[in-house]
């Protein structure tokens, strides 16, 4: 693929320094030198120089092509939105995100493989920005190519992709809005996280959004992203998503996995120059149970 920018006397007029401002790190310019091309005024360039206002850089990137590991699953997906550098899809509760020892053949990542296949495309590696557990649903993220994926992980580790989540967990809570803030880990080989000194920082803030005899509807944002972060924090504060039986959530309200839904992402989309926001409707599952109690 091919990707083209004009330099503005943006902070930095050396062609590395303004790569990277478009995604390209130091590591992936010297691979790049190698496999793709680099233009400015359409002439080839080999090393590092020196920008004028007004040239053209263009960057010729190779195809991310085929991992034979990786099977190629036809199954649907739902696409929320689509260009060529990104991809949002609705997961379905119950679809694992990325192959593993119980599933190499048909997870969200083989599926979306097989879309990208069906449309012909030669870049073949989806780069998963967000993962959500099996039983999970809602609103995930993919990176189409390397520089989305660059640009998407920067803003990741930064903390700058705002995450919403709808949950609907044990109880009523004490306060309307607040913020869950205490480490969590993993013991051993256990799958279950805990409230741990010396574990991971985790921060998740909630809203209520509405209370019922037995439970609530929560709307929750991750201010970090570890495993089982919503699940662990609600636990430990004595309201568990209802559904979830690894972390004692009540499991005779109607729905079969945790209550946890995906509902919107917001980020930067530095190819449109703007901050995007995309939701994922609600399940019917969850959406049967706020519907019982109104």
């Amino acid at each position: 693929m091919e990707l083209k920018w004009r330099y503005q006397n943006q902070t930095g007029n050396t062609l590395k320094s303004f790569l990277k401002q478009h995604g390209i790190s130091h590591r992936m310019f010297l691979a790049l030198r190698n496999d793709g091309e680099f233009k400015v005024n359409d002439q080839p360039i080999t090393k590092n120089v020196a920008l004028r206002t007004n040239d053209v850089v263009q960057v010729t990137l190779p195809p991310e092509t085929s991992d034979p590991a990786v099977a190629t699953s036809n199954q649907p997906i739902e696409v929320i939105y689509e260009d060529s550098n990104w991809l949002v899809i609705n997961k379905p509760a119950g679809l694992t995100s990325v192959p593993g020892p119980s599933n190499r053949h048909d997870t969200l990542v083989n599926r979306i493989k097989g879309h990208l296949v069906n449309q012909g495309s030669s870049d073949l590696r989806p780069h998963l920005i967000t993962r959500l557990d099996r039983f999970t649903s809602g609103v995930v993220l993919v990176a189409k190519h390397r520089i989305a994926n660059s640009f998407a992980s920067q803003q990741s580790m930064n903390h700058a992709i705002d995450k919403h989540y709808l949950a609907l967990v044990s109880g009523q809570l004490a306060t309307p809005h607040d913020t869950i803030n205490f480490p969590i880990g993993k013991v051993a080989d256990e799958v279950r996280r805990h409230r741990m000194t010396g574990g991971q920082s985790a921060r998740t803030e909630y809203w209520v959004v509405k209370s019922f005899p037995k439970y609530s509807e929560v709307r929750i944002q991750l201010h970090t992203g570890r495993t089982h972060q919503i699940r662990v924090h609600l636990s430990e504060i004595g309201h568990p998503l209802l559904g979830d039986q690894l972390y004692a959530g009540p499991l005779d309200e109607g729905i079969k996995r945790q209550a946890l839904h995906a509902l919107d992402i917001k980020f930067y989309d530095p190819f449109r120059s703007q901050f995007v926001e995309y939701q994922a409707p609600l399940p019917t599952d969850m959406a049967a149970l706020i519907n019982r109690e109104e």
